[in-house]
């Protein structure tokens, strides 16, 4: 896990048990204030331990399973991204390897050093500043961030949705209205899964 020494993420999250099924199926009509978007939070694919610094531990012979797995479920439920938003951490580069040949298409890609050091604070201001000609974008992080991004994003009046990100797990966050707008509790959590339930 890397160091974490940015602000503190948007909002609370408990982590408890993934459900491998989607939360509130089915998309939400857009608006006139704008058009459904989505956010796709991808952590990592399992790591290995050798003795390196931080940034370059690669994938373990796990995660090099786990990877083009979460690309396979990504492509079989039609969620292609436009844009790609990946941590410079060698972990992250290589689960995108692996996920991009398994999804198709041609994402805009950015490799970000805000996203190997961020918190869920920081993953959302990089999703603020993601064009208005994207629709659906995904981002490839470490935790805690991603799992307090998705808990803080989808929170409720009756609070968050209490997804806790194993490696490789996918959260698709489903909002309408401009990038610039997405804030905490402004989005639905429309489908989350694990390695587990692939």
């Amino acid at each position: 896990m890397p160091p974490n020494p940015g602000p503190p993420s948007p909002g609370p999250a408990s982590p408890g048990p993934a459900s491998p099924r989607p939360a509130n199926p089915g998309p939400p009509s857009p608006g006139p204030a704008g058009q459904v978007r989505r956010l796709i939070l991808l952590r990592h694919a399992k790591s290995d331990w050798p003795d390196v610094p931080d940034r370059e531990r690669p994938l373990a012979k796990r995660g090099r399973r786990e990877a083009p797995a979460a690309g396979r479920w990504l492509r079989d439920h039609g969620y292609q991204p436009d844009v790609v938003v990946c941590s410079v951490a060698r972990r992250t580069r290589q689960t995108w390897e692996l996920v991009a040949p398994e999804l198709g298409g041609s994402p805009a890609v950015t490799f970000d050093q805000r996203a190997y050091d961020a918190g869920a604070r920081t993953l959302l201001y990089l999703a603020r500043e993601l064009p208005g000609s994207c629709r659906t974008a995904l981002f490839i992080g470490h935790n805690p961030a991603v799992t307090d991004l998705a808990n803080a994003l989808a929170e409720t009046p009756d609070g968050p949705p209490h997804v806790h990100f194993p490696t490789a797990a996918l959260a698709v966050l489903e909002f309408t209205g401009d990038w610039a707008d997405l804030a905490p509790g402004h989005a639905r959590l429309a489908a989350f899964t694990a390695p587990a339930d692939r």
